[in-house]
């Protein structure tokens, strides 16, 4: 019996397709430990946006726009995610042809290969765990606008967002474009791809749009700290996928990257309390959770590279740069940033990659410079890439923005606003008032 079951499965693995060949002639075979990481790691990615961000940025709203928060991130990552389906993919990680954009054999994703180029995972995981990133970063863009634009015009930008921000400078950073083959350029998890191009242009929206109805005089305080830290843990344990996930194989780089990141996760919101502490008087919940963020943030683009002990340093910078930066847009400039989108994402994400530069060096723990480049060279690399995403990122979002403007206002008229966009742009309320 044995052997005759051994001569049907042998039979049946006969019948059975054969698997696309290298161009060496070899079978591309996909890992299945590394394989399996992905897919969870874009799992918990997605976990990030829907709920993590979703709840964290709820719990930071009054109560009259926390359905409108929700709905807008849920449609944000569908339209995204959408999107990087039809174009974005083969624009950011299509074959490399002039660095700029990615060339386009990859439409609607109908040419993957059974394993991505250089890694031991199938394109197909490769491009699901990419997609979640470009879903997440334009959702952590609501944050500047909450209260007060338009769901429609909010759900145009965000998909021409997507493929004009996000899409080319992933491929100049992540898919082999100028930035990185010809300047070397790095980028662990986002800190230049995610952050800088949401902070920034979350920035650049909140000038566009204007002021809420009464800041900064107006004192417009959480309506649920609880659901924020509830968001925040949820966005701290996802971060694993985030940043571990970016090692993109199951291994010492993807461990070293999540201990990483919570290291620096932990003394950035640690460290945040104290300056809390000291500055008001009092610890806050949100607080913790906005100190955490920060630092998540901030060891992002670095979090594959450098020690241990070099993330707690990421973290405490993080926490003391954010908070100077939350006081200097809301307080000094008295830019409209609902949620300290740039603040915290923008200026970790920036602060973050060029601290890399430094804590690269092996002499500090970190995993050494390529041949070569040294501190200076590594520094003005990583500066190039933060300038010219910056610029980018401002420029295009300028003229996107006004050019869905056109046809979608960008903002809800006064008495919207002062409804609240639950029941004024959605038809509902998430609680009863008296």
């Amino acid at each position: 019996m044995r052997k005759l079951s051994a001569m049907l499965l042998a039979a049946q693995a006969a019948t059975m397709p054969v698997v696309a060949l290298a161009q060496d002639g070899q079978i591309d075979v996909a890992d299945s430990g590394d394989t399996a990481w992905i897919l969870v790691s874009a799992a918990l990615v997605l976990m990030m946006t829907m709920p993590g961000l979703s709840l964290f940025y709820g719990g930071l709203v009054r109560a009259k726009n926390f359905l409108a928060v929700l709905v807008q991130v849920g449609a944000i990552a569908g339209i995204a995610s959408l999107l990087w389906i039809v174009a974005g993919y083969t624009i950011a990680f299509g074959d490399v042809t002039s660095g700029w954009l990615g060339a386009g054999n990859a439409w609607m994703l109908i040419t993957l290969g059974n394993v991505r180029d250089g890694l031991a995972v199938p394109e197909s995981s490769f491009a699901l765990f990419q997609m979640t990133f470009a879903a997440i970063t334009p959702a952590l863009m609501a944050g500047a606008w909450v209260d007060r634009a338009r769901f429609g015009w909010v759900i145009g930008f965000c998909a021409l967002w997507g493929l004009v921000v996000y899409a080319p400078v992933a491929h100049w950073v992540w898919g082999g474009g100028w930035l990185s083959s010809g300047f070397g350029t790095l980028d662990f998890a986002g800190g230049i791809v995610v952050h800088t191009t949401a902070g920034v242009s979350a920035l650049l929206v909140a000038m566009l749009l204007g002021r809420r109805q009464g800041f900064p005089k107006t004192l417009m305080l959480p309506h649920s700290p609880s659901l924020t830290m509830a968001g925040a843990a949820l966005l701290w344990v996802g971060w694993f996928g985030f940043n571990g996930g970016s090692a993109l194989a199951a291994n010492d780089d993807a461990a070293s990257a999540i201990i990483n990141t919570h290291a620096a996760a932990s003394a950035a919101a640690l460290v945040w309390l104290l300056i809390e502490r000291i500055a008001v008087g009092k610890p806050t919940s949100v607080g913790f959770a906005t100190g955490a963020i920060a630092g998540l943030a901030t060891v992002t683009p670095a979090a594959g590279f450098i020690s241990p002990g070099a993330a707690i340093v990421f973290g405490g910078i993080a926490s003391v740069v954010c908070y100077g930066a939350i006081q200097l847009v809301k307080q000094k400039l008295q830019i409209d940033d609902s949620l300290d989108v740039f603040a915290v994402h923008g200026v970790g994400g920036i602060t973050g990659s060029l601290l890399l530069a430094v804590f690269l060096s092996s002499s500090l723990g970190g995993t050494g410079y390529a041949e070569g480049m040294t501190m200076g060279s590594q520094f003005v690399a990583q500066l190039l890439g933060v300038g010219v995403t910056l610029v980018w990122s401002a420029v295009a979002t300028a003229i996107l923005a006004v050019m869905v403007s056109v046809i979608f206002p960008m903002r809800v008229s006064e008495d919207e606003e002062r409804d609240g966009l639950d029941i004024s742009s959605h038809g509902e309320r998430a609680w009863e008032f008296d």
